[in-house]
C-alpha cells in the first residue's frame, strides 16, 4: 500500500513566550516493512536551527530551536509511505520460542530487559491474572496466546476517546472495560510482559474509512517473537498488524513516543497563567 499523509499541529499562547528545544518524532520510519519515498517538514516561525537525531530505539526525530519569542507554532508534515506487510504472520518462530513462558538466551534477555518491564513500579495482579487465564486458554502458544488478547480487549472494552493525558494503568483499564487505543496498547503490554514478552509502544498513523477524512493518531503494540522480530498488534481494532498502518516511532515507554515534546515559559513575569490550545489536523490518502 502506498500513502500520501498531511499532518498539521498548532500551538497557540496567550502570551509571548520562548521555547526550550522541541523534539519532533513525526517522520515515519523507514525499513523492511515501510519505506519513506518523501517527507517534509515546516515549521512556522522558522526555527534558529534543526537537528537530525537517531534515538537509542533507532527513531528518526528532528530536534528545533528558536532565538526569539513566539506565539504561535505551526508544524507541518507531508509523508508519502509505502508499505509492505500483507501478511503478518510470515515467520518461523525460534525451536525454543514455541511455548511460553520463553527461556532466552542470556545475551537476548540481557537487551530485552527495557521491553520487559512492567508498567509504573509493580504489576497489577488484575493483569496478572489476565495473563495466567490466556495462557491456560491457548496452552501457553504465543502465536495464540497474543491473538486471545487481542480479541479479548477488542471485544470485552469500550473505545473512549481522550485526546490529551498519560496512559492509565493496565489495572484502571482492565478494571473500567474501557479506554483510548493508548490505554489499550499499555494494558497489552502488560499483560505481555507479565508471561516474559519483550513488547514496545508504537505511535503512528492507521488508514481506517478511507472516506473518513480527517484521523488522529493512532497507538498499537510490537512484540518481539523470536525468529520473527518485532511483530504488531491493535487491539483497538482487534487484529494483527499488517500494511494499513504506518508506524512514526516505538519505545518500550510510552512517553517517548509523544509525536512533540518540549517546554514554553512566559517571556515576562506577571500574573497572567500561562495558557495554551493544541489543534491537530491528519489527513491520509491512499495511493494507486
Amino acid at each position: 500500500m502506498r500513502y500520501s499523509i498531511h499532518h498539521e499541529t498548532v500551538y497557540t499562547y496567550n502570551q509571548p513566550v520562548i521555547l526550550a528545544p522541541h523534539l519532533l518524532r513525526l517522520r515515519p520510519r523507514s525499513n523492511g516493512w515501510q519505506t519513506v519515498e518523501r517527507f517534509t517538514l515546516k515549521v512556522t516561525p522558522n526555527p534558529s536551527g534543526t537537528s537530525e537525531i537517531i534515538d537509542l530505539d533507532g527513531n528518526s526525530s528532528i530536534q528545533i530551536w528558536f532565538g526569539q519569542a513566539i506565539e504561535t507554532l505551526k508544524i507541518e508534515t507531508e509523508s508519502r509511505v509505502e508499505t509492505r506487510v500483507d501478511n503478518p504472520f510470515y515467520y518461523l518462530l525460534e525451536p525454543w520460542a514455541t511455548r511460553l513462558p520463553f527461556d532466552y538466551p542470556g545475551s537476548l534477555q540481557l537487551q530485552l530487559q527495557p521491553y520487559l518491564q512492567p508498567f509504573g513500579t509493580l504489576g497489577d495482579p488484575a493483569v496478572s491474572e489476565l495473563a495466567r487465564d490466556l495462557l491456560h486458554e491457548t496452552e501457553n502458544n504465543p502465536i495464540s496466546f497474543l491473538s486471545a488478547l487481542t480479541s479479548r480487549i477488542y471485544e470485552d472494552c469500550e473505545y473512549t476517546v481522550r485526546p490529551e493525558g498519560e496512559p492509565w494503568t493496565p489495572g484502571i483499564t482492565w478494571t473500567k472495560r474501557q479506554g483510548s487505543c493508548r490505554d489499550f496498547v499499555v494494558l497489552f503490554m502488560d499483560v505481555c510482559r507479565a508471561v516474559g514478552l519483550a513488547t514496545r509502544f508504537v505511535s503512528g498513523y492507521q488508514e481506517g474509512d478511507p472516506e473518513g477524512g480527517e484521523r488522529d493518531l493512532h497507538a498499537w503494540v510490537e512484540v518481539y517473537l523470536p525468529g520473527g522480530g518485532w511483530r504488531g498488534y491493535d487491539p483497538t481494532h482487534g487484529l494483527a498488524v499488517s500494511d494499513r498502518h504506518i508506524a512514526l516511532v516505538s519505545s518500550p515507554i510510552p512517553s517517548y513516543c509523544a509525536p512533540v515534546t518540549g517546554t514554553a515559559k512566559p517571556v515576562k513575569t506577571t500574573d497572567l497563567r500561562l495558557d495554551s490550545q493544541l489543534e491537530a489536523r491528519i489527513a491520509i490518502e491512499p495511493l494507486p
